[in-house]
């Protein structure tokens, strides 16, 4: 049985995430910051929900030593949790606006991937998959074909680029655990007032593919639903 943990998993991406890995036979545990909907998710899907602020240090020491209580060992991470931050002119952004959105989308991956690597590495085959962003993709923003180059999200475009360089530097320094970036593609989600064309199913496709793939994948990739991406 494959055990799974996934951030910011109480709606969206991370609910369907932990949907059809549940579906798949996985053991989720779905990590969310609100206690309230996090327990709600879990009971709607048959999951564990542990609580986990990604922004917090004690929080996410404590949902790791919870995981390392209840089942011993980690399989699979998926650092879903982010925030999207100020879109449009970025005139008035401030550091504190930059701070906030890095604050989750980067060094929350940090500290999740921390606190989670002594159990992954109990794993037989340990996985790691960080939900990245096309927007974060310098081809991607330039190409007029694209809807990444028609919205303006200046902190949130900077978090994803960080995450998906993050990604191959972990790939890097773990050899021994498959560690990967996904890009859901535009998805109907709260984060765009759920103006996207692709499904949230469609939305995990790269992600599931991911935790899904078994042993012999290469680590240091960018998927998305249909094929590995340029990191450019």
């Amino acid at each position: 049985m494959t055990t799974t943990f996934i951030t910011g998993a109480n709606r969206s991406l991370g609910y369907e995430t932990a949907r059809r890995l549940i579906a798949a036979g996985h053991t989720v545990l779905l990590g969310a910051r609100d206690e309230r909907a996090g327990k709600l998710a879990a009971d709607q899907l048959g999951a564990r929900f542990v609580p986990i602020d990604v922004t917090d240090d004690a929080s996410v020491a404590a949902a790791a030593a919870d995981v390392e209580a209840h089942e011993g060992t980690l399989d699979v991470l998926v650092n879903n949790a982010g925030v999207h931050g100020p879109a449009g002119d970025p005139s008035a952004l401030t550091g504190a606006d930059v701070l906030a959105v890095m604050d989750v989308n980067v060094a929350g991956v940090v500290r999740a991937t921390t606190a989670f690597l002594p159990l992954l590495q109990r794993s037989a085959d340990p996985v790691i998959i960080n939900v990245s962003s096309g927007m974060g993709s310098l081809e991607a923003t330039h190409d007029p074909a694209r809807p990444e180059s028609t919205y303006l999200a200046p902190v949130y475009t900077a978090s994803k680029a960080a995450l998906t360089m993050l990604t191959t530097q972990y790939a890097k320094a773990f050899p021994h655990i498959r560690i990967n970036a996904a890009d859901p593609g535009y998805t109907a989600t709260d984060f765009n007032g759920h103006s996207g064309p692709q499904t949230v199913t469609e939305g995990t496709d790269a992600i599931v593919a991911l935790a899904t793939e078994g042993p012999g994948h290469r680590s240091g990739r960018f998927v998305d639903r249909h094929e590995e991406i340029s990191w450019s």
